[in-house]
């Protein structure tokens, strides 16, 4: 798949989960999901990546919620390892391998599409979130419902509301058309070795 549905795009989350459980009901096992975010943590610099090893989904719905679908899954799961070590290992290692710019870290999803304001920002860092972004938690739930295997990476693409004097759409659409070949390497590099 080649991007994805937002829920501050107006669908429903249920409707923002759907894409990947499609691709799982159609035999899927893994799924490697990307993003660009923002960073909270200050060891982080634009055009670096960041492994997610853990989330905070407070602040959207979860697509768990309503009926439901037992043959996706139990109606309880858990989620305390998210995101599948062994993939988040191999991922590290390319980087290493290829001097990418790589952290772990703990991603914070937020609805969109404003950006956040810098309060929010000290919030979450707070909480303990690295990065924030507008997308991925939710589908990582739903893939951990059904039982797959998640890894996520992440492109740093601007510093965090407070952090620097102004986020634009245009700068995080051109820092991440930049770190392009890099991302292209982790992933290219993940799929070898898995």
């Amino acid at each position: 798949m080649n991007g994805r549905v937002h829920y501050y795009e107006g669908y429903d989350i249920h409707e923002v989960v759907l894409p990947l459980r499609v691709i799982h009901l159609l035999g899927a096992e893994t799924v490697i999901l990307t993003n660009a975010v923002g960073a909270i943590n200050e060891d982080y610099s634009v055009g670096d990546f960041v492994t997610i090893v853990d989330y905070i989904s407070s602040f959207v719905p979860s697509p768990l919620v309503g009926e439901n679908i037992d043959e996706l899954g139990d109606r309880f799961i858990d989620m305390t390892k998210a995101y599948d070590e062994e993939l988040n290992a191999i991922v590290q290692n390319v980087a290493e391998q290829n001097n990418i710019p790589i952290h772990k870290g703990v991603m914070l999803q937020v609805t969109g599409p404003q950006y956040e304001s810098p309060t929010e920002i000290k919030m979450y860092r707070s909480l303990g979130a690295d990065t924030v972004g507008m997308s991925t938690v939710v589908e990582t739930i739903a893939a951990r419902h059904m039982g797959m295997r998640v890894c996520a990476i992440s492109c740093i693409t601007n510093l965090a509301a407070g952090m620097q004097e102004k986020i634009s759409h245009d700068e995080v659409k051109s820092s991440s058309n930049d770190s392009s070949k890099s991302f292209a390497l982790l992933v290219s590099g993940l799929l070898a070795q898995m």
